[in-house]
């Protein structure tokens, strides 16, 4: 299978990327740091392949997306993983800067990767589509409103999407759940510890993602058995 993931170089993306290499899938991702690019590239060659890219930029996209597509067929797989967190603050103590680059990566970043790659899983008529949420998508919590908007807005754009794919595809919301992340310390400080690490989860979201079709389309799901 041919997996196409954003935000690779660390946290949820790259315990993604290195779990489906592991289970014999091939991966294509980006992120915008060059040091966890260059490392994965070291650790895993073609048919892999690694590059940087900014999602919230749509002509780095564009040419990120036309090195990956060059390579053979549409993706089978796309996840959309590429996010931030805002510094906890009261929403109006949100600089304007930090609000509007959280929304660039966020929303605006998953929209530019699904402009370049869906198009040809559209045209094959097959693929799922993954855009990963939150359980503050679905929920909200002080200090974190431009977050909470963000994955509020990933579910909206993901539901309508499902409507508008052929039959045979899918896009799935996906609440990941909770877990020790470098993002979630912004939020939770040390509080993050409590929870387990990105690379114990994709053992188990892995094969959970792999095995969301059709039946789940603009269905908002959860990662099970791993931190109910």
């Amino acid at each position: 299978m041919k997996i196409v993931i954003s935000g690779v170089t660390r946290g949820l993306g790259r315990a993604l990327a290195e779990e489906f290499i592991r289970m014999g899938h091939t991966v294509a991702g980006c992120g915008r740091g060059a040091e966890g690019i260059i490392d994965l590239r070291f650790a895993y060659g073609a048919p892999h392949s690694f590059d940087v890219a900014d999602v919230a930029d749509p002509v780095k996209v564009g040419i990120w997306a036309a090195k990956v597509l060059g390579f053979g067929e549409a993706p089978d797989l796309l996840i959309n993983n590429a996010a931030i967190m805002n510094r906890p603050a009261p929403l109006w103590q949100v600089p304007p800067e930090e609000a509007k680059r959280l929304i660039d990566i966020n929303v605006t970043g998953t929209i530019n990767v699904i402009r370049e790659f869906v198009p040809p899983m559209v045209a094959a008529r097959k693929g799922v589509i993954i855009n990963l949420s939150s359980g503050w998508g679905r929920s909200v919590s002080p200090e974190v409103a431009p977050y909470c908007a963000s994955k509020w807005a990933i579910e909206g754009l993901t539901k309508a999407l499902a409507e508008e794919l052929p039959k045979g595809m899918a896009a799935i919301p996906l609440n990941p759940g909770v877990i020790d992340t470098d993002m979630l310390r912004i939020a939770w400080a040390d509080g993050a510890s409590a929870h387990r690490k990105a690379d114990e989860w994709a053992k188990v979201a892995a094969p959970y993602i792999l095995k969301l079709g059709p039946a789940e389309n603009g269905r908002s799901v959860t990662v099970r058995g791993f931190d109910d």
